[in-house]
């Protein structure tokens, strides 16, 4: 396994168009609420429902390598299915968010994949308020026919990020795709009670989103262009860490943001990531 993920990553490095960020450039980003930035000051008015902030990676994205078109179409709640079909907001419609992508688009971001196996509603489960003996862990409720659920909808999700891929390119052929993965939600064992997530869940969700994050990485090589990690920078910035550390907020925030979303100062770490990777860094 180890050998076929650093082999993804290699491919997806060396198939990818060279990551070189131009005067001029047509920038569009794709993707969840993990991208949006939900209740991240501020948040804009257009498409008030997805919950995108102003502050987001991609906005800082596109400041910081002087974008001369910019439309961030990413949207809390979306799945790849909101891709190509409108999605339903708790405050309207938006368009698919494909419809954003044209000829001349020379970036595209796309983050994109946690709603589609669930994972926000995952972790909700697994808040446990008793420890056991009395509360119930919820590692051992995935299991299905003696599979991992969580990994039968990861590798279920595989052939749809391909295909989304090869959708980005047809419709923007000029375009340098970069996938993004997710940040880092879990340290190792967790910090029971200061994160009411206990050991054995800490670490399966840990487990559970590092399959994840290769999965992307390995579509993202499979499909020829690059991918993005933010797990790897975010490591030590967990909802674990101190409210002037974390990058990701725990089930009660500090900061404005969702419960288990990026706060601003997160936002401005993944920006980094981001302008790296888009900038040739």
């Amino acid at each position: 396994m180890i050998r076929s993920v650093i082999a993804a990553i290699v491919l997806a490095v060396s198939i990818a168009p060279p990551a070189q960020a131009s005067a001029g450039e047509v920038y569009v980003a794709l993707g969840d609420s993990a991208a949006s930035g939900p209740l991240v000051p501020d948040q804009v008015v257009p498409d008030l429902g997805c919950w995108r902030s102003n502050r987001n990676y991609a906005h800082l994205t596109a400041q910081a390598i002087g974008a001369a078109a910019f439309r961030d179409v990413t949207c809390s709640g979306a799945d790849t299915r909101d891709m190509y079909n409108a999605q339903g907001t708790d405050l309207g419609s938006v368009p698919p968010q494909l419809n954003a992508l044209s000829q001349d688009t020379t970036l595209v971001t796309v983050q994109i994949g946690a709603n589609d196996i669930g994972l926000t509603g995952f972790i909700e489960d697994c808040l446990n308020l008793l420890p056991p003996p009395v509360g119930d862990a919820c590692n051992d409720d995935y299991t299905e026919n003696g599979q991992d659920a969580w990994r039968v909808k990861t590798d279920a999700l595989r052939p749809k990020l391909t295909a989304l891929v090869a959708d980005i390119r047809t419709r923007s052929p000029q375009a340098r795709i970069f996938v993004v993965g997710y940040g880092t939600y879990a340290p190792p064992n967790g910090c029971y009670p200061r994160v009411p997530i206990i050991k054995q869940d800490a670490n399966y969700i840990r487990a559970t989103l590092q399959y994840f994050n290769r999965a992307l990485a390995e579509q993202a090589a499979a499909a020829g262009v690059a991918f993005i990690d933010l797990q790897t920078p975010s490591t030590g910035h967990d909802p674990c860490t101190s409210a002037g550390t974390r990058w990701i907020e725990p089930y009660v925030p500090a900061s404005p943001a969702t419960p288990f979303h990026p706060n601003a100062r997160g936002m401005r770490g993944f920006a980094d990531a981001v302008i790296a990777a888009v900038s040739g860094a």
